[in-house]
């Protein structure tokens, strides 16, 4: 008896105390509850039904709003840490935008209130895309690019172009553009050939698609030249220059580093106001010098000292002499494409990192670094890899 009597006192004191406890934290807990929400991310693409789970530390109600209707309104949280899912019907509603609130508001006397914002994109659109030219246009010449465009019938998160061995990577052709284009460089040593191509594309959902098409390399006759430049000039060439392997590096990671943004747009032009072209694009040359090599640019003259111009919006990157290409100015066009003016006689006021316009002067026609007389070797590459410039001034390009 005296055993039972022991026992019902001490329910009673944990009773009065759990009582106690209750009260103290209805009246007096002011802390705001923890909520956390799983399945759904901040400005995240969501295709299909979203599964997602929403938690708290108090009991309390929860209610949730889609665009400020209501999707669960004033649930009873009974326990602490109790999940409750719920589903987004992302079927049902438009594509785009959305906003998801949650609240949370404890049991307690003050109501203590938690809330969460989502925003996230529904994407139900089935991913198309097509080819903008026929089969049959897929022609390129070595030495020169492979212009590819297609069409897609929404934006896409990835698009690469798989041809030769490499990867190349696609973009709008202009803001908001539907049509995506890719560059592919075509070096003067590639075999005359048929080559498959692939595009690979992925969208905001991960919703892929892939359009494959042949294209065919087909060979250029290119020239042969011989070149003479006398010791003396090469001589004073090297006592006031850097050397030109430092170049090639500096070019490889411009080219790694260039902006995934096209900040060109429209045709190229040509530098100067051409009167000669002295030397073809992909020209054999041979020199005492450098023994046989090919000429990856074209060498165009006009008055001596003459202004040189940007060929296209960009970026200057180098502005400095080296050796072999004299007064030197590299503009980076972005995607990797990069333009190239060698033996400047002098600069123009700009400065390495500065926006510069199509047609803004870059310098004068000179000879300095590796050169017999005045003219402005014109060079561009695409990934560092060089391709002739002139065809990017072709309005069919």
């Amino acid at each position: 008896m005296l055993k039972m009597r022991s026992i019902a006192l001490l329910l009673g004191f944990a009773l009065v105390g759990w009582v106690g406890w209750y009260t103290y934290s209805y009246f007096f807990d002011a802390t705001i509850p923890s909520l956390l929400i799983t399945g759904i991310e901040q400005d995240t693409y969501y295709c299909g039904d979203i599964a997602c789970c929403v938690a708290s530390d108090k009991c309390g109600e929860l209610s949730v709003w889609l665009d400020g209707t209501p999707l669960v309104s004033n649930f009873s949280v009974r326990s602490k840490n109790q999940e409750y899912p719920f589903t987004v019907p992302t079927k049902t509603i438009s594509n785009g935008k959305h906003d998801l609130k949650i609240e949370f508001i404890d049991n307690t006397y003050h109501k203590n209130k938690k809330s969460l914002d989502r925003s996230f994109l529904v994407d139900n659109i089935p991913l198309q895309a097509a080819f903008v030219r026929t089969e049959n246009d897929y022609k390129v010449l070595q030495g020169r690019t492979l212009h590819l465009q297609f069409q897609v019938n929404k934006e896409v998160k990835e698009a690469k172009v798989h041809a030769l061995s490499q990867d190349y990577e696609c973009f709008p052709e202009s803001k908001n553009s539907p049509i995506y284009e890719c560059f592919i460089p075509i070096s003067c040593e590639e075999t005359p050939n048929e080559y498959l191509l692939t595009v690979e594309l992925k969208d905001r959902v991960g919703n892929e698609l892939h359009l494959e098409n042949r294209f065919q390399v087909v060979m250029f006759p290119f020239k042969k030249q011989f070149l003479q430049v006398s010791q003396d000039k090469l001589e004073e060439e090297r006592r006031l220059a850097d050397d030109m392997s430092s170049l090639e590096e500096l070019l490889a990671n411009l080219a790694k580093q260039s902006p995934r943004e096209k900040l060109w747009r429209g045709n190229f032009c040509a530098p100067i106001d051409i009167a000669k072209i002295t030397c073809e694009y992909g020209t054999v040359r041979t020199t005492k010098e450098k023994g046989r090599y090919i000429h990856r640019a074209l060498d165009v003259i006009n008055m001596p000292k003459s202004v040189v111009w940007a060929t296209q919006d960009g970026v200057v990157v180098v502005k400095t002499r080296y050796a072999n290409s004299g007064n030197t100015v590299v503009i980076d066009h972005g995607w990797g494409v990069l333009s190239l003016f060698f033996h400047l006689d002098s600069f123009a006021n700009i400065n390495v990192g500065q926006k510069i316009a199509k047609g803004n002067p870059i310098g004068t026609l000179g000879k300095t670094g590796y050169a017999t007389g005045y003219h402005l070797h014109w060079e561009m590459r695409i990934n560092n890899i060089p391709v002739d410039p002139l065809q990017w001034t072709k309005q069919n390009f």
